[in-house]
């Protein structure tokens, strides 16, 4: 690993002169390390000692791909494609599928240097590059996992909603949903924000960085970082020096996670 990302951070300091002709040294260094992403052998971000640790070098690789990569055509059953990311699964048998060990409902579309978990159900669903969804996940219908996110285990990503993807800016934090979470049908959660373990974001919740995360017991207003086993739902926040104006949006945490919240989640 440590022989992969000091080439890729050569690679990217150079990155202007880095095509499909560069150096096989430096082509090699970025298929393996995606294709190590690709089994969940590294990731983008990891939790350790309660902290989210991200490898930038990673989604330098990841970047340096689409530089490296010549276009080509990828067949489906009803079109064909032109793209650099080939499909995760194209190629994949029978034996394929029961190894990895999760279910992919047709029209589902996973890319190539996305990890996927064992007992992960995938409905229709966008799984970006970088990914990394765990055991037991569900991406329900028309959701979507944006580049280098991170889902945790055993969580519901409800019908329309998205995880956010950050490839770019290189510094920016990927969005992460902690384990245990309940996403909302239509939610959209963007720009490096996590979902601590055990929340529940009821419908239509919308936080990116900026928005005000409004704890409706105490009146504290945070940003960027829903605390563990909150439940959160959308609301608005009245302009104190005139109250005659618009108010803005908001997500309000009304309470933390009891067992009348798990039976209607579980």
């Amino acid at each position: 690993m440590k022989e992969f990302e000091k080439i890729v951070n050569t690679a990217w300091d150079n990155r202007d002169k880095i095509d499909s002709k560069s150096d096989q040294s430096i082509i090699n260094a970025i298929k393996e390390t995606i294709e190590l992403v690709n089994k969940g052998k590294i990731r983008v971000a990891e939790k350790k000692s309660n902290e989210w640790i991200v490898h930038q070098w990673i989604k330098k690789a990841i970047l340096l791909s689409f530089k490296t990569n010549e276009m080509q055509t990828l067949a489906g059953p009803y079109a064909t494609w032109w793209d650099k990311v080939k499909g995760k699964t194209s190629g994949w048998g029978r034996e394929e599928h029961k190894k990895a060990g999760f279910r992919m409902v047709p029209n589902g579309v996973v890319r190539h240097g996305s990890f996927i978990a064992k007992n992960v159900v995938l409905m229709p669903s966008f799984v970006n590059i970088g990914a990394y969804i765990d055991e037991g996940t569900m991406m329900d219908t028309f959701s979507r996992a944006g580049s280098c996110c991170q889902i945790g285990k055993n969580c519901h990503i409800s019908a329309g909603s998205g995880v956010g993807g950050v490839l770019e800016p290189l510094q920016a934090n990927p969005t992460i949903i902690e384990d245990n979470v309940f996403l909302g049908a239509m939610s959209e959660v963007v720009e490096g924000v996590i979902v601590s373990e055990g929340s529940v974001l009821s419908m239509g919740c919308y936080i990116g960085q900026s928005t005000k995360i409004v704890n409706r017991s105490t009146g504290k207003i945070i940003y960027g970082k829903v605390p563990p086993y909150s439940v959160v739902v959308p609301g608005t926040l009245p302009d104190k020096k005139n109250p005659q104006s618009p108010s803005l949006y908001c997500v309000v945490i009304i309470k933390q996670v009891d067992e009348k919240t798990r039976s209607k989640t579980s």
